[in-house]
């Protein structure tokens, strides 16, 4: 038990995340395969949980960030083919005793990881080669290919599972030709690889923007990241929200005429005034910026302002005129109000949000 369950949670809704599955499965071919992303403890739902729910659901392919989130994924007893986006060189064995497959994005990773391969003994082992189509981040460039294919025609020791690049406006209609521009770009460059080793990997390209907005271009695999979450890229397709972050009332007090409330004493009553504590805070991911009156959740069917400052662990909300009593639910975000709603008021997006909420949190499927 972390030192917050009996107080405040993070629900998964299975239901949701079934349903938030099957719209991205319906816009794709029957013979397209379909990698969720668990990186960052699962976009901050939990990692274990949201990829066990992914496996069930029959996701092909999970990917993460880095080594270690993998290896956590393996020793959960999480079995799908697992792509380790930022493999880096320093836990090549390690990626290689779990049976994780390796992102390679230029020619020092590939050499290394190689040489770490051969070194076991192994053949045919399964990395994935990332391509700089735009977004200029990581990738080999269009200039690099004959290197890379000389390098893979003549290294059996490892087996190129897939090829793939990175959308960077796909969600943005007035970029559409900057990503029409990317995809033609990958379709040349993996052409070239595939026609030099003389066999075409898995391609995929698309991120859940894409998946939504151009699903002519799926290839042979797409990347569904914060649309299984339930954040949609199109405006008129509502996805339901997969997490709650709900939490109980500590304590409810009324207040008089020119009191205050919180750090800073930034909240100032009216007669009559009254509050309720909620044992969420900063260190929860309750971004100090909608304290004073800038967000509202939701209780007992009201929506419910913050009053003076977001504290570290906790912060006040007004329920004046609300019926109120300690152990009653709040929601932070989930229906209402929704994530979207309150990355508004920060100015940011919604991944910034669920990734905010820190492990202390208790993740629970309902």
């Amino acid at each position: 038990m972390n030192g917050k369950d009996e107080f405040s949670r993070l629900e998964l809704n299975l239901g949701a995340a079934r349903e938030n599955y099957r719209y991205f499965r319906s816009l794709l071919e029957p013979g397209t395969r379909l990698l969720v992303l668990v990186k960052a403890n699962g976009y901050g739902h939990g990692d274990v949980q949201f990829a066990s729910m992914m496996q069930s659901l029959g996701a092909d392919y999970l990917a993460v960030a880095y080594p270690v989130e993998g290896i956590s994924l393996r020793r959960q007893g999480v079995r799908l083919p697992v792509i380790v986006l930022t493999a880096g060189t320093d836990f090549n064995d390690r990626i290689i005793d779990h049976r994780l497959e390796p992102s390679i994005p230029n020619m020092f990773d590939l050499e290394t990881f190689a040489a770490d391969v051969r070194r076991r003994g192994l053949s045919g082992y399964p990395v994935h080669i990332k391509l700089d189509t735009g977004m200029h981040r990581l990738g080999f460039m269009e200039d690099e290919l004959p290197a890379l294919s000389d390098f893979l025609r003549n290294h059996p020791e490892i087996r190129v599972q897939s090829m793939f690049s990175h959308l960077c406006v796909a969600e943005d209609p007035s970029e559409d030709s900057f990503t029409m521009g990317q995809i033609h770009l990958f379709e040349r460059m993996t052409g070239e690889v595939a026609g030099a080793i003389g066999y075409m990997p898995l391609r995929h390209i698309l991120n859940s923007a894409g998946i939504q907005r151009f699903p002519r271009y799926q290839f042979d695999m797409v990347r569904l990241g914060v649309g299984a979450y339930g954040i949609s890229a199109l405006p008129d397709v509502k996805l339901a929200p997969v997490a709650s972050l709900r939490c109980k009332v500590l304590q409810v007090k009324t207040l008089s005429e020119g009191e205050t409330v919180g750090y800073g004493r930034h909240g100032m009553a009216r007669e009559g005034t009254v509050i309720a504590t909620i044992p969420v805070g900063y260190a929860d991911g309750i971004d100090r910026h909608l304290g004073q009156g800038r967000a509202s959740f939701s209780v007992n069917g009201h929506r419910a302002p913050t009053i003076g400052n977001i504290c570290m662990d906790m912060c006040m909300i007004d329920v004046t005129g609300i019926p109120v009593a300690p152990g009653d639910t709040v929601t932070v975000f989930g229906e209402d109000p929704s994530v979207e709603e309150l990355a508004g008021i920060l100015d940011t997006i919604p991944y910034e949000i669920f990734t905010s909420i820190p492990r202390r949190i208790e993740r629970v499927i309902v």
